[in-house]
């Protein structure tokens, strides 16, 4: 009996990790430098819009992570994954046969709202079957996501290799062919788990209720969370051609949602939780903002075919770390382990920026930000999950979905838009004759501003598109030194998270349903009060 139970948590923890692939496939396949590219010439798209398609792949996964939070307890695991896996299917078949930037981006948003769906399953069902080891299963877990990159990173470049000597004998667009690869995870995790018994999550075992999850929540993490979904539904009006809210009047109209779930839950909700929830918008910024346009960048400094190694490259890192992160994980606190993170990253995104434009000492670089962002999301969940088990499902998720939404709405299209102004301003500095003939007035996400058009610039001699190619690649690696801003913030904040828990006697995690609180266990804390 005992033999069964474990070979049915094993393929239970197999499919989750697959269905993280599967996510992971979609991210890397979607963002490839040749993909993007094709859109981009397809479509007439400025750096920001690359942005929101980068974006659009990730916020709307905070929509349906966080709403399925507050019902998956009813509904059931097993619903909520079928739900991805049809969501995941007509994902990749509307984008197969996309005919403009709209449905792109509608197929986009279905895929990414199939993603929030698989981490809605996947981090409970692996927090409560490994419960007495959350922080190690949870980074074992998260390996899946770099696994996925590695995995999709190159079947996509293999697809591009083979279309390259097939040539015009391909029927459709080489694209096309390298989106069918998304259909390979997603078909093997619905396989996995169909038919599969999910455990009640921990919450429910221990008896804790569904309104003292809401107020470990509270109206603070609720302002948070519909902060960012108004900056959502920003994005896709103008993503259509409406007229995009600012961020001030998305911050005024949070107001209201927050103020009900107050009205219903009086209850600010943890702080340290809601604390985390905002250093969360520059985590998810640091890496998966950065993932996102980093075959973009590198391919700009070394060439489209060296890009997408610096993805792949990163994620194997990851990969291997996450692992075997037990070691590691034991030895230091959450907390610890996250400032240590910060601190390499920054260093790491400080030399990708800087350094000259030479393959062997970029890639030293991105092994600094590869060890550096390995840990950021994984422990920023066991850390969730052990300080705030009360909070069940809904806590655990809403972190990950802050994590999405923000580097969607608001860290993706940022950095888009940052290396738009900075290509402008470099134009203006070095091609002042020509500058006024090639910019256009792009109405952003945040705010007007002036942009390089596209189409004036293909017109240009051959001479002048190079000159503007090298400058183009010297403002896109630049973006990098601004991004290590981000992480340099972190630090400081997890050093103020290390003084706050030797002040309350030192880490420990809270458990329920009664096992035992061991100390090598729970990632080497030492025993401690809780948080207040």
């Amino acid at each position: 009996m005992h033999v069964a139970a474990n070979n049915h948590s094993r393929r239970l923890f197999l499919g989750c990790f697959a269905g993280l692939v599967a996510t992971a496939f979609g991210f890397a396949v979607r963002n490839s430098p040749e993909v993007m590219d094709s859109w981009a010439s397809s479509f007439n798209l400025t750096e920001e819009q690359k942005g929101m398609i980068i974006g659009v792949g990730t916020y709307p996964f905070a929509i349906s992570i966080i709403l399925l939070s507050l019902v998956i307890d009813r509904i059931g695991y097993g619903r909520a994954m079928a739900f991805a896996f049809a969501g995941h299917l007509i994902s990749a078949i509307l984008t197969i046969f996309a005919p403009n930037f709209q449905v792109l981006y509608l197929a986009t948003f279905i895929y990414a709202l199939a993603n929030g769906a698989v981490e809605a399953v996947i981090n409970p069902v692996v927090a409560t079957i490994y419960r007495e080891n959350k922080t190690h299963w949870l980074n074992v877990l998260h390996a899946g996501w770099p696994g996925g990159l590695v995995l999709g990173g190159l079947m996509s470049l293999a697809v591009s290799a083979a279309g390259g000597q097939l040539g015009a004998s391909l029927p459709g667009h080489l694209w096309q062919w390298q989106i069918t690869v998304l259909l390979l995870p997603i078909i093997a995790y619905g396989a996995l788990l169909a038919g599969q018994r999910f455990p009640q999550q921990e919450r429910v075992e221990a008896g804790v209720s569904y309104q003292e999850m809401l107020r470990e929540f509270g109206w603070g993490s609720a302002y948070i969370v519909s902060f960012l979904v108004i900056m959502g539904i920003s994005q896709m009006l103008k993503a259509f051609g409406a007229e995009p809210l600012s961020p001030a009047m998305a911050l005024l109209i949070a107001i209201l949602p927050a103020a009900l779930f107050g009205f219903v839950v009086p209850a600010f909700g943890r702080p340290m939780f809601v604390f985390l929830m905002l250093v969360m918008f520059l985590l998810a910024t640091t890496e998966l903002g950065t993932d996102g346009w980093i075959q973009d960048i590198m391919g700009a400094v070394l060439g489209k075919s060296i890009g997408p190694w610096f993805l792949i490259y990163t994620s194997a890192i990851m990969f291997c770390l996450r692992t075997f992160s037990g070691p590691i994980v034991h030895r230091i606190s959450p907390v610890g382990l996250l400032a240590v993170s910060a601190a390499i990253a920054t260093c790491g995104l400080l030399c990708l920026g800087k350094s000259p434009a030479v393959p062997g000492i970029l890639f030293a670089a991105a092994t600094l930000y590869g060890f550096g962002k390995t840990f950021f999301w994984p422990t920023t969940l066991g850390l969730v999950s052990e300080q705030y088990p009360r909070g069940g499902a809904l806590l655990l998720n809403a972190i990950s979905g802050v994590g999405m939404i923000a580097v969607g709405t608001i860290g993706g299209p940022a950095i888009g838009t940052v290396q738009d102004q900075d290509f402008t301003q470099a134009v203006a500095m070095h091609l002042p004759a020509i500058h006024s003939q090639l910019e256009k007035e792009e109405n952003g996400l945040f705010f007007k501003y002036t942009a390089m058009d596209k189409s004036k610039i293909a017109e240009q001699p051959a001479e002048v598109q190079k000159q503007l190619e090298a400058i183009q690649a010297k403002t896109k690696q630049q973006a990098l030194v601004k991004i290590a801003i981000l992480p340099a913030i972190m630090c400081v904040c997890y050093l103020g998270l290390i003084g706050y828990f030797k002040s309350r006697g030192g880490y420990k995690a809270e458990i329920l349903v009664g096992h035992a609180a061991e100390d090598e266990k729970f990632t080497g804390g030492v025993a401690g009060a809780m948080e207040g």
